[in-house]
């Protein structure tokens, strides 16, 4: 039974180092999303988080409810410890 437990995780794709969830960027990878991923910022696990980019330390979260001219959430970059992991 073991193995079986161990399977998925070995197919997993490596987490790149920079990700985004918008399709249009090129920092994007849809096989990623087919798993469930969870980032850890400054130690805390956010839900929020549009981007990422481990080695640079930052995400860029959501600012509220202000929103562009075309309806997407304007993005603030935060910058710290960054941290992504599979759950």
């Amino acid at each position: 039974m073991s193995t079986t437990d161990e399977n998925p995780a070995t197919q997993r794709p490596e987490l790149p180092d920079h990700l985004s969830i918008d399709p249009r960027s090129p920092f994007h990878v849809r096989a990623v999303f087919d798993h469930d991923i969870g980032i850890r910022f400054n130690g805390n696990e956010r839900f929020d988080v549009e981007e990422y980019c481990v080695s640079e330390g930052w995400v860029k979260v959501p600012a509220g409810k202000t929103v562009d001219r075309k309806g997407r959430p304007l993005l603030i970059k935060l910058k710290g410890t960054v941290e992504a992991f599979y759950k």
